[in-house]
């Protein structure tokens, strides 16, 4: 019954174009971490972007948490919105962490299979932009959306893959040599995997607010 009175009266959109404001900051956040993975003298600069788009990111999703507080009617679930502007906020935080955890290390030379993962991570970030710009007609747009999801799953299992080579051929390249570089890439490997994860975190978010509403 609540929902049906909820039909009725008028929607706050403004969510809406906050979710699309966050997700394009997690592209842009990619796309620095993508050049952040060339390596070499631009590695600095890159990092610098990558706090500055998180530090915009947070700001819009306390501008949601705000307007989830003063709003009488919200497009789905006020916990919904919560978790999807949480679990949008965690992806781009991931990738601070990863751009912090190079700065402390200094490091400037990447493997291939890093530059991979970045690849993946930008690809899902762009995904994750079709899909939250869907949700404001996500009744139209149901087998967009979950073709989406099911790609950014198909994009953490092949993280994963990437991941578990990258650190085999980490292993080898250092097993006779300097364990601290071993070390140090690995753990490069598991900031790059988790900002995968937290995509494929926000994905089925997603998935669970399209089937609750539609």
């Amino acid at each position: 019954m609540l929902r049906f009175f909820q039909a009725l009266m008028p929607r706050e959109e403004k969510f809406f174009a906050l979710f699309d404001r966050h997700a394009r900051t997690l592209v842009e956040g990619a796309l620095a971490l993508r050049d952040l993975l060339e390596g070499g003298a631009g590695v600095p600069e890159a990092c610098r972007r990558i706090v500055a788009h998180e530090n915009d990111a947070d700001g819009i999703a306390r501008e949601v948490l705000i307007r989830v507080r003063r709003t009488f009617i919200t497009p789905f679930d006020r916990s919904d919105i919560i978790d999807l502007i949480g679990l949008l906020d965690d992806s781009i935080d991931q990738m601070q962490k990863t751009a912090k955890a190079i700065t402390l290390f200094q490091v400037r030379d990447f493997q291939p299979h890093m530059r991979q993962m970045g690849d993946i991570i930008l690809r899902a970030a762009e995904l994750t932009v079709e899909a939250v710009g869907l949700l404001a007609s996500m009744r139209e747009n149901v087998g967009r959306i979950n073709a989406i999801t099911e790609e950014i799953t198909r994009l953490e299992e092949q993280a994963d893959e990437l991941n578990d080579a990258g650190i085999r051929a980490l292993f080898l390249a250092h097993r006779g040599g300097d364990a601290m570089d071993f070390i140090v890439g690995n753990e490069i490997y598991d900031h790059l995997e988790k900002v995968v994860d937290r995509f494929e975190d926000v994905a089925n978010r997603i998935s669970g607010i399209v089937v609750e509403q539609v």
